[in-house]
């Protein structure tokens, strides 16, 4: 359970750590999952290929779909006592993905904001950053600027089209998150973060499913955003009757083209990757 200093820490920053939430056994039963989803005998394809190495995945799509492991993570009766003290009492499930972060390449994630990319009427939305390897600096931890969240969304286009990242960032202000296996990092929708390439020779294996309060209703249904409302679900408290609306300017996601990923439209391949390729193989941000 996480104490009112975490809370306030989290309020103040805008992320928290919990240190072993989950147990060894539990992180190795996750790792036997990913072998058993990417096992190539399987018909479905679930996930995205490193464009640099092609034999190395660089995300799962909607892990919780893919494996029970995940969705039984997903639920932890401790999992949900954090998220419940930092988001409130009323809980949903939002989605899931499975960032792999391969050894000696491991995409670059650029700045942004998780907001960015589904608005909604209130920020009371959170990501757990569940860790099956120790995140460190050498294998790409996440950073970020505290206190950013406090700021509100800010633009993520380049050139007058959605890009999902963000410039002039003063990174002096940005820290280095490291994490043991078996931690969760809570991070805010609005907290500005990013990570660079992993250049370890280990991996740096994350399951993110994300949350938000039951009052929290998108406001933006573009193709990138509208498939996650299929799979919502009430863990805990009761479904909200009326939405809470913070007040506010929100920049809609309105990119030049559709996009499959994070990636693909920071690095700017979705404008000539085939779109027939995307819907078949089920991306989704």
């Amino acid at each position: 359970m996480i104490s009112e200093d975490d809370i306030r820490f989290y309020k103040d920053n805008g992320y928290l750590v919990a240190k072993d939430l989950f147990s060894r056994e539990q992180v190795d039963q996750a790792l036997r999952a990913i072998d058993e989803v990417l096992d190539p005998r399987r018909a479905e394809k679930a996930y995205e290929m490193e464009p640099r190495d092609t034999q190395t995945v660089r995300r799962i799509w909607s892990p919780t779909k893919k494996h029970p492991t995940f969705w039984q993570m997903a639920k932890d009766d401790r999992l949900l006592d954090a998220i419940q003290g930092l988001i409130g009492e009323n809980v949903l499930f939002h989605y899931s993905k499975l960032n792999m972060k391969g050894p000696k390449v491991g995409s670059v994630v650029e700045w942004h904001q998780d907001f960015s990319y589904y608005p909604h009427t209130n920020s009371d939305l959170l990501t757990a950053l569940i860790f099956f390897d120790d995140a460190t600096k050498e294998n790409g931890c996440l950073r970020v600027i505290p206190g950013s969240h406090k700021k509100g969304l800010v633009s993520h286009d380049v050139g007058g089209y959605f890009r999902g990242k963000v410039s002039n960032i003063d990174e002096s202000q940005a820290v280095s998150v490291e994490v043991p296996a078996g931690g969760v990092l809570f991070l805010h929708c609005l907290t500005l973060h990013a990570s660079a390439r992993n250049e370890s020779d280990q991996p740096r294996r994350t399951f993110l499913p994300a949350y938000r309060a039951a009052d929290a209703f998108p406001i933006y249904f573009g193709p990138h955003a509208a498939h996650n409302e299929p799979g919502i679900e009430l863990l805990r408290g009761k479904r909200a009757r009326t939405a809470r609306v913070e007040a506010g300017v929100h920049p809609l996601p309105l990119a030049e083209r559709e996009f499959g990923s994070i990636y693909e439209v920071q690095e700017g391949s979705h404008l000539t990757k085939d779109l027939a390729e995307m819907k078949t193989a089920g991306y989704a941000v």
